[in-house]
């Protein structure tokens, strides 16, 4: 019998586990469903996590990995490419793989960490034909950053969260032609900064209190029809807009992964679409703790990991100490960290408006030319740290961006589940070059192994920046 089983090795398992045993647990056993740990971090190689728990940013293969290699340095047991097929009230973990063949392991506490998936075409009702074409943003997503395939070439994305924002930039960087990213609320449901650095960057237009009408085509999506709606979600007739295309990518909200916690008897919040949950990340079955997407979507991955540390420790103190669960219910914050509502309105003459993008918090900067310094820039208000100061101030003069690609393994490598190598400058280039390196990344093939850090090409394009590898392989 184990002391802990942890289902889902991404960043809330394994920090989960790392917590429970850093807490006096010693037989911990992670059961991960694909072919390495990290989970969808592993397709994600945009940068942006780390900020809060690693205080640096890292792109999602890289924070990964940094998780992956402290689980390795302990004697925390890890069965990858394992699906469980059921969970049981007395802390049976029935599962499957090639290697192990079908098990059933026992623990004294369990805690569910499967993460989430993504809404589909058929959970939002769009109405049209059924063609080739259509994908949810994060199924295009490993398409592009692992498979090496690409979905399309002319695309319009329906809703604008997060991943579909990323999307648009990793698409526009392949060379495909993002037509249109369209949301049905007044405000995009991604970060400020996405909008920035996704859509704005790339000049791709954000149409707010839109929607898709009707899909058209027979084998493949040939047209999108996109109108605008009514403050009741109505569309407006006269509005109808047609976008030739080949391609339509889905980025219409996340939705916990709870089929085990449904059949185990778990009592669900229908808020959170996870289960209900106590303050020390309990469900409504002792012994069995949740942290992570699987109990309430969050915007950032680092807060994943930072609500799993207080489960994983709470299963350790059950564990060891038969510790009860606290009254109070864990108040769940659905708010998102931050919506893009468009430029501000009703500023001074004389006076304009930035994103900061160096961090989530995507403040919104004021510029006033009315008042300007020996240099000539203006007086720069509204953030909430130096770092906002010194980005409006570079961006003003010289902007740049860090570029995260994926490069081609010439292969063949047998052990690998990817394709493709995700890769990122490790220096901002100035935005000129964006796409003369995007183009220069599409030549590059690796045929050996690298791990984090390694350099595949010095100064890209003479921009003094190497690329650098973002994975293990």
């Amino acid at each position: 019998m184990y002391d802990l089983i942890v289902i889902g090795g991404g960043p809330a398992g394994m920090a989960a586990a790392l917590e429970a045993k850093k807490n006096g647990l010693k037989k911990i056993l992670i059961v991960e469903r694909n072919k390495s740990l990290g989970g969808i971090l592993n397709q994600c190689i945009h940068n942006g996590f780390g900020l809060h728990y690693f205080k640096e940013e890292l792109t999602g293969p890289e924070y990964a990995n940094r998780f992956a290699k402290l689980v390795k340095e302990t004697d925390i047991e890890v069965r990858t490419d394992t699906m469980v097929l059921d969970l049981t009230k007395d802390k049976k973990v029935h599962m499957a793989s090639s290697t192990y063949g079908y098990k059933v392991e026992e623990a004294k506490a369990i805690i569910l960490a499967m993460g989430c998936r993504e809404r589909t075409r058929g959970s939002i009702g769009t109405p049209g034909s059924r063609p080739a074409g259509i994908y949810t943003a994060g199924a295009a997503q490993k398409y592009v950053n692992i498979d090496g395939f690409m979905p399309g070439r002319r695309v319009v994305i329906l809703g604008s969260g997060d991943i579909g924002l990323i999307m648009a930039r990793r698409l526009t960087l392949e060379g495909a032609k993002v037509l249109a990213c369209i949301e049905v609320m007044p405000y995009s449901a991604g970060l400020n900064r996405n909008v920035v650095q996704c859509l704005k960057d790339y000049g791709i237009p954000l149409y707010l209190s839109h929607t898709v009408t009707e899909v058209r085509g027979k084998e493949r999506v040939e047209q999108v029809v996109a109108c605008k709606v009514d403050e009741h979600f109505n569309p407006v007739k006269g509005t109808e807009m047609v976008f030739d295309c080949d391609a339509l990518l889905l980025s219409v909200g996340l939705v916990p992964e709870n089929e085990l916690t449904r059949s185990c008897g778990i009592e669900m919040n229908d808020k959170t679409r996870g289960p209900v949950l106590y303050d020390n990340c309990e469900t409504s079955i002792p012994g069995i703790f949740a942290c992570g997407n699987v109990a309430h979507v969050h915007d950032l991955a680092d807060n994943v990991s930072l609500e799993a540390i207080k489960a994983g420790a709470a299963a350790a103190d059950y564990v060891l100490n038969n510790a009860k669960r606290p009254e109070e219910l864990l108040p769940i914050n659905l708010e998102k960290t931050a919506n893009y509502r468009g430029e501000p309105e009703g500023l001074p003459e004389g006076v304009s408006s930035m994103v900061c993008i160096v961090c989530p918090n995507g403040c919104m900067l004021n510029l006033d030319y009315n008042q300007k310094d020996e240099n000539g820039l203006p007086k720069i208000t509204g953030n909430k740290c130096k770092r906002g100061i010194e980005y409006a101030i570079k961006e003003l003069s010289s902007p740049e961006r860090v570029i995260t690609s994926s490069v081609a393994f010439k292969g063949p490598f047998e052990d690998f589940e990817a394709k493709r190598c995700p890769v990122k400058t490790d220096a901002p280039i100035p935005k000129s070059k964006i796409e003369e390196v995007a183009k220069k990344l599409k030549e590059i093939e690796i045929d050996k192994p690298v791990s984090v850090g390694d350099i595949i090409v010095s100064n890209i394009c003479g921009t003094g920046a190497n690329i650098i590898s973002t994975g293990s392989f």
